[in-house]
């Protein structure tokens, strides 16, 4: 298996993918108060994407509501797969998909899935990648580590590392090596790096310490810093040295700045500043704009609703200048503790 693996890579969300993998909102209480607002946000995201490419979406039952829904709102080139689930967040809980450009095979790893080890309710996401491994005719892998003579399934969620498709990985400490939300009990930084060598075929590990106030994932890197080519990172800054988070993604960008590629080479590191605190219901939530999404021929970006959101977009249409910048209101989707990234997962083309 081991052999099998040495030529397969995940490749980056730049890279063309065949589909998107989005599933539909039904646990209300992820969004007390405002769910009623949240099909209309899936909505606008799911349009957007299906617009260029081939949206996948979850649906727990033959919900004939959804398929008008699409159909009024003028919505094509989606595909209905029905499968059970407990959240929509399918970045952690779907699956990573591999490719071997030599052999043009893809596969998919399928972690275990813990309800990132703080909520009780996960069992069905936690066979979401199994289903759709059946349902897509795709083999799947389960990733496995020995520790301590003992082989065990390793528990890992897209949004705790984020590759740039030739070898690097970005990771934060607080995520991976804290007892906090612990997901692999007594794993340490070479544990977690000889997993990602072994099946993702990575080389370069760039270590961040903590995530953003207000993530219930505790460290999910995909709301401080992101791969947008193979030698650029933007990272999220913080200005107001009173806010929570200026110390820690002060402290992150050091580690960037000085962080190389896997060809020894620094990155060019991209500020990009964070939103003001945003409170719902008295609760701060993660807002970040560290969460897009790119899509074939655009980037999905999350706004907030605040003077932040014009800086932000002018960033992203300086860097993306092959692809479309199109902006999402997340501030009431964000009150599940996730926006776009958290909620979509990039199935490659085998080019």
């Amino acid at each position: 298996m081991n052999e099998k693996l040495n030529n397969y890579r995940m490749p980056a969300e730049w890279e063309t993918q065949k589909s998107a993998w989005i599933a539909w909102p039904y646990n209300k209480s992820d969004w007390p108060g405002l769910y009623h607002f949240i099909p209309k946000v899936i909505l606008e995201i799911i349009s957007k994407i299906s617009n260029h490419q081939k949206v996948n979406l979850i649906i727990n039952e033959k919900d004939k509501s959804i398929k008008t829904l699409l159909k009024l709102n003028k919505i094509r080139n989606v595909k209905f797969h029905k499968i059970k689930t407990d959240r929509i967040w399918l970045r952690d809980s779907g699956p990573i998909f591999l490719i071997n450009k030599k052999i043009k095979k893809k596969i998919i790893l399928n972690f275990k899935f813990s309800g990132w080890s703080k909520y009780l309710n996960y069992k069905n996401d936690n066979k979401i990648s199994n289903n759709i491994s059946k349902i897509i005719k795709l083999k799947k892998i389960n990733p496995i580590l020995k520790k301590n003579k003992n082989k065990r399934k390793v528990v890992m969620e897209g949004g705790a590392f984020d590759v740039n498709g030739s070898g690097s990985i970005l990771l934060t400490e607080e995520c991976l090596l804290s007892k906090i939300q612990e997901r692999n009990k007594n794993f340490n930084k070479k544990d977690y790096e000889e997993l990602f060598y072994k099946y993702l075929n990575i080389k370069n590990f760039v270590w961040l310490k903590k995530g953003i106030v207000g993530d219930d994932t505790h460290g999910h890197v995909d709301d401080i810093a992101r791969f947008v080519s193979r030698n650029t990172i933007m990272a999220a800054v913080e200005k107001n040295k009173r806010d929570k988070n200026y110390k820690n993604l002060n402290e992150n960008f050091k580690i960037l700045i000085k962080s190389k590629n896997e060809n020894g080479k620094k990155f060019k590191i991209i500020k990009v500043p964070m939103p003001p605190p945003i409170y719902i219901k008295n609760t701060r939530v993660p807002a970040s704009y560290m969460n897009f999404y790119i899509c074939n021929k655009k980037v999905l970006l999350p706004i907030f609703k605040v003077k932040e959101d014009e800086i932000v977009i002018k960033i992203f249409k300086n860097h993306f200048k092959s692809k479309k910048i199109e902006t999402v209101d997340c501030s009431k989707l964000i009150w599940g503790f996730g926006a776009i990234h958290c909620m979509t997962q990039q199935e490659p083309k085998i080019c």
